[in-house]
């Protein structure tokens, strides 16, 4: 069974190992990975939607599904995104954002340089003792750090089902999204860090969506025999429910929005 400190390492290693399994299939990504609701990245931003436009950081940016967002809202949009080829296929998608090799850990931009951090499906891989300060560093006065999660929502029937037949060797549970907290720092100190939920849905096919799930970090780092068990597992549940066995569907999700305001200075 091994120690709690082993088991802890490895759990650890699980993480670090999910958290760098995307760039391969960074294509499979940008195709059929979900979009963000305009409402929740209004919400997100509320705080600064006065700056004309606000500068935004998408942080952890991925092939760009939040950047996407954040240009139809009339934001300047810089991207950092750590993975090669994550990064090529944001600036793939789009060539006029100003995109970076970086990390949350370490910023590659000036001091006091945004109005706002959006990080959407990557908070929860940061390490955040080392990345607080850096946000701290880059938010302009009155600046925002926000994230924002696509879940499943499993009050519906049957996808409370699609996600008992999804699981693999590697789903080892990452914190859940509502119950992610920020590490206390004094500029956030005297701020409630808020929550809001909001519907969403993806069009999808039987083949689309099991394509979708298997861009999920913990089918892209287990074995090409269980990955392919558990893609049939899914295929064919989808095909066996009436909601989901022929043509086009919608997936429903609730996407979480988190978002704290940097205290005016005195």
């Amino acid at each position: 069974m091994g120690s709690p400190a082993d088991r802890d390492e490895a759990k650890f290693a699980l993480h670090a190992t999910r958290a760098r399994s995307f760039g391969a299939h960074a294509a499979a990504y940008a195709e059929h990975r979900p979009d963000y609701p305009v409402a929740a990245i209004r919400w997100a931003l509320a705080a600064v939607a006065d700056r004309r436009p606000p500068t935004v950081l998408d942080l952890g940016a991925g092939t760009g599904k939040l950047t996407e967002g954040l240009l139809e809202i009339g934001a300047t949009v810089i991207a950092v995104e750590p993975d090669e080829h994550m990064r090529a296929e944001l600036i793939r998608r789009f060539p006029h954002v100003t995109a970076h090799a970086g990390a949350a850990e370490a910023i590659p931009l000036a001091d006091a340089s945004v109005d706002a951090i959006v990080a959407g499906q990557a908070f929860h891989w940061f390490d955040l003792d080392r990345a607080y300060p850096e946000f701290i560093r880059v938010l302009r006065p009155g600046g925002v750090l926000a994230a924002l999660w696509n879940t499943d929502d499993s009050s519906v029937e049957w996808v409370a089902g699609l996600k008992q037949v999804a699981g693999s060797s590697a789903s080892t549970a990452l914190p859940p999204s509502g119950q992610v907290d920020l590490p206390a720092h004094p500029l956030f100190g005297e701020h409630v860090i808020e929550r809001s939920t909001f519907p969403h849905r993806h069009r999808r096919t039987a083949e689309s969506l099991t394509a979708t799930i298997g861009t999920q970090s913990h089918l892209l780092v287990i074995s090409p025999e269980e990955r392919a068990e558990v893609l049939g597992r899914i295929s064919d549940y989808l095909r066996g429910r009436p909601e989901t066995t022929e043509g086009e569907f919608d997936l429903p999700i609730l996407t979480l929005a988190l978002r704290s305001t940097l205290r005016a200075a005195d």
